[in-house]
């Protein structure tokens, strides 16, 4: 039997734990090592086993760890923590701040191919699995429109970016598609849609003590990349309700497709998913592109690649003539 792949987890909130529970359905996988910014005596983990450090001490692990998975946040962590960490590792992030994903990438490249890395950027549901269903709806349907709607859903990306507010003490936020703007896709009737007119997004904030109201509303609905396209109410409530109501961390969403093939038919083709636990869902994303991220460094293919260069068999534990057998 050949040795597990070894995994390492930078990060230890909600996708570093949904991380760790994901490998243990995953038996060519281990758990080497999980590094945090916290004091290590104070995390609990889910599992006993690998050792948990300061994230400072993650490269005295060079060479004892084969991926290294990032789950911390893209607006704050991921910006720095992408290019470094793949100048010692293969990695494999969820980057999902999609404007800025080409200069990301472009900076985790020059790192990861310099150092004779591949660093996997992007992964998770969207962007990730769903990109992959775009740009099958796009080859597919060549003469058509692609319609992307996320929830209604908590978004950790945006709920991080909201946290970082000065002023902010905790927040979340729900993103919630435009119910008119769905049926009339669901329709096949392409409409033209801005931003603006596909989603409206839900914040529900806790203020520090002493913060202004008026001026943390204002930095967020003006918040660039996150907010400021968007209709935004931000709702102010007590640590109380925001433990009581908002822990829960449902999301989902739909790409569809909507074209005409050569006579003239119109065809509709939409994806969906339904998550009880987007953290939970994106780690196992996560692992299974840790999976194709260490095949392709065998392989010798370095530097910084996205979903759209990853070969779907390299995700499976399987052979290639099983998945032959069983999925063709």
């Amino acid at each position: 039997m050949s040795a597990k792949i070894r995994i390492g987890i930078v990060g230890y909130g909600n996708l570093g734990r949904g991380v760790e529970a994901a490998l243990a359905q995953n038996s060519d996988m281990e758990l080497a090592a999980v590094f945090t910014r916290r004091d290590p005596s104070t995390v609990k983990r889910r599992t006993a086993g690998a050792a948990t450090h300061p994230i400072a001490a993650v490269d005295r692990y060079v060479g004892h760890i084969d991926v290294l998975i990032l789950c911390g946040g893209s607006k704050g962590d991921l910006p720095e923590q992408g290019p470094a960490l793949a100048a010692l590792f293969n990695t494999v992030d969820s980057f999902d701040t999609h404007a800025r994903i080409p200069e990301y990438f472009n900076a985790v490249h020059e790192s990861a191919a310099a150092a004779g890395h591949t660093a996997l950027i992007s992964i998770g549901w969207d962007p990730g699995l769903f990109s992959l269903n775009r740009l099958l709806g796009e080859v597919v349907l060549p003469q058509g429109a692609t319609y992307t709607f996320w929830g209604k859903g908590l978004s950790q990306g945006h709920s991080d970016a909201l946290r970082r507010v000065r002023g902010v003490k905790g927040a979340v936020q729900y993103t919630v598609p435009v119910s008119t703007a769905v049926e009339s896709v669901r329709r096949g009737a392409q409409p033209q849609l801005s931003t603006r007119d596909k989603h409206t997004r839900e914040c529900f904030v806790v203020l520090d003590d002493g913060a202004d109201a008026q001026e943390v509303r204002q930095a967020i609905v003006t918040m660039p990349d996150y907010f400021a396209d968007y209709d935004t109410t931000v709702n102010f409530i007590t640590e109380e309700v925001l433990k009581r109501d908002h822990t829960a961390m449902p999301h989902g969403g739909f790409v569809i497709r909507s074209g005409k093939t050569g006579t003239g038919s119109e065809q509709v083709v939409e994806y969906s998913l339904k998550l009880a636990s987007n953290p939970e869902f994106t780690a196992s994303v996560l692992v299974a592109y840790a999976r194709a991220a260490y095949r392709l460094n065998q392989l010798g293919q370095t530097g910084a690649k996205t979903v759209l260069d990853v070969p779907p068999g390299m995700l499976s534990p399987k052979s290639a003539a099983e998945l032959r057998k069983e999925l063709l």
